[in-house]
C-alpha cells in the first residue's frame, strides 16, 4: 500500500546513476572542469538529488529562477517559492561553455555529481534578497549568505555519483523514497509533518501531539543542514530528539528522519517550501507554527501561515496546519494557545536568554516549559563546550 499523496510535480526524481552508466560518466568527469561545493551547496545536491526538490532534477535555470523570484512559481506555474541556484564567480564561469559539462567535487575532491550546463546567466542579488527575504538587511543571516555568493548562476540538470562523503545521522537519514515506504509499511495514510531547527519544548510537544490525535503518523523532521552560528547544534538536537521519542511519543506512531536541508531563514516563503519537500516525503499535513522559519523581526508572527492563503490548495497538494503560540497556564492547569485558553490566562513564559543563562548554571527550567531529559541534554552539550 502506497501513501496517497503524489510528489510534487507528479514525479519523484532520482538523479543518482548507477552500474555501468556511472562508471562511464565518472570516468569522464575526471577530466570536466570542478566546481567545489560547501556547506550549503553540498545540501541543496543533496536534496536535489534525492528527490526532495522534486521537481527540480537540477539547479535552476533563468526563467524558473525569474518566476520563483518574482512570483513564487516555476516558470511552468507549479508553486516554488526558494530559488536552488548555483552561484559562481565570473572567473569561474568564464571558461565554461553552455552544453558543456561540469563536475561537482567536495572539499575531499571526490567527484558527487556531473552538471550538464543548459544556461549561465548573471543575476541581481539586491532584487532576490528584496523580493525574497523582504530585506536587503546583510544583518539577515539569509541576505549575508546570498551576498557572500558568486555573481553568476550555473543551471542545469545532475546526475549524482555518490552521496556526500561527510554525512551525519546515516541511521536518520531518509530519503523520501524511503520514508514513502516505511509509512506503507506501518499502514499510515494521513501523516503529518514537523520542521524543526530547535529542541523540541513543551510546546513544540503540544502541537505535534494536537496534530497526531487525527493523523495516522508524526514525521519529527529536523532540519540538520547549516544554520546560523548561534543555532543549537545539529548532534546536541538529535540528542535531544531521541530522549523525548524514548519517553514521551507513541514510539509506533512517530518517526525520526533527518532533512539534510540548508537554512534560508526566509519566513513565509521558506514554509511553503518545507511543506512542498515533505509532501515529496510523503507526508499529508504540515505544522506551520508561530513565526516559521523567521529570524529577528524580519516577518510578522504568523506570515508564514497567510502565505499559504496565496495559493490553491490542490495546486500545493499537502495540507498545512496552522498552530497558535502554545504555553503552559498554572491558572487553568494544562497547556494550550490564546485559542483554546479563558481571557487573561496566566503563562509560564521564558525568554530564550534567560533559559540560556539557566542552562549555563546548570539550571533545569521548570518542567512546564521543558521536559528534565531535554534540559538535560542541553546542560550537558555547554559543558562539554567550556571544557574544550
Amino acid at each position: 500500500m502506497q501513501t496517497e499523496i503524489a510528489p510534487h510535480g507528479g514525479k519523484l526524481i532520482n538523479a543518482f546513476v548507477s552500474g555501468d552508466a556511472a562508471a562511464a560518466l565518472r570516468e569522464r568527469a575526471q577530466s570536466l572542469p570542478k566546481i567545489h561545493l560547501a556547506d550549503r551547496r553540498l545540501s541543496d545536491l543533496e536534496m536535489i538529488g534525492c528527490g526532495a526538490f522534486s521537481p527540480l532534477n537540477g539547479f535552476m535555470n533563468r526563467a524558473d529562477y525569474d518566476n520563483v523570484v518574482v512570483n513564487k512559481r516555476l516558470a511552468n506555474g507549479l508553486p516554488w517559492t526558494i530559488p536552488i541556484t548555483l552561484a559562481v564567480t565570473s572567473d569561474e564561469a568564464e571558461s565554461l561553455n553552455i552544453d558543456g559539462e561540469v563536475a561537482l567535487v567536495d572539499k575531499f575532491e571526490n567527484i558527487l555529481a556531473v552538471m550538464h550546463l543548459e544556461e549561465i546567466y548573471r543575476y541581481d542579488r539586491e532584487r532576490e534578497a528584496r523580493l525574497v527575504y523582504r530585506t536587503t538587511d546583510e544583518a539577515h543571516p539569509g541576505v549575508r549568505n546570498l551576498y557572500r555568493r558568486g555573481d553568476v548562476h550555473l543551471g542545469g540538470r545532475i546526475q549524482v555519483l555518490q552521496e556526500r562523503v561527510d554525512t551525519t545521522f546515516p541511521e536518520y537519514r531518509l530519503t523520501p523514497e524511503r520514508t514513502r515506504r516505511a509509512f506503507a509499511e506501518r499502514g499510515w495514510r494521513k501523516i503529518v509533518g514537523f520542521q524543526t531547527r530547535n529542541p523540541i519544548h513543551r510546546a513544540h510537544e503540544y502541537i505535534t501531539k494536537c496534530a497526531l490525535e487525527t493523523m495516522d503518523g508524526l514525521l519529527i523532521h529536523p532540519l540538520v543542514g547549516a544554520t546560523k552560528d548561534d543555532d543549537i547544534p545539529a548532534e546536541t538536537r538529535m540528542k535531544c530528539y531521541e530522549v523525548l521519542m524514548q519517553h514521551y511519543y507513541p514510539k509506533d506512531r512517530v518517526m525520526l528522519a533527518v532533512l539534510p536541508a540548508a537554512m534560508r531563514y526566509a519566513g513565509p516563503r521558506e514554509a511553503i517550501t518545507h511543506a512542498l519537500v515533505r509532501k515529496n516525503y510523503g507526508c499529508t499535513h504540515f505544522i506551520v507554527g508561530r513565526d516559521h522559519a523567521g529570524v529577528g523581526n524580519y516577518y510578522g508572527t504568523f506570515d508564514a501561515q497567510y502565505i499559504f492563503d496565496e495559493f490553491q490548495p490542490a495546486e500545493l497538494g499537502i495540507t498545512p496546519l496552522m498552530f497558535d503560540h502554545a504555553y503552559y497556564s498554572p491558572s487553568v492547569g494544562s497547556m494550550g494557545t490564546d485559542k483554546t485558553m479563558p481571557p487573561g490566562a496566566e503563562k509560564v513564559t521564558l525568554s530564550g536568554t534567560k533559559v540560556r543563562q539557566m542552562l549555563m548554571d546548570g539550571q533545569i527550567p521548570p518542567p512546564e516549559f521543558t521536559r528534565p531529559e531535554v534540559a538535560q541534554v542541553l546542560i550537558d552539550a555547554m559543558r562539554a563546550k567550556k571544557q574544550s
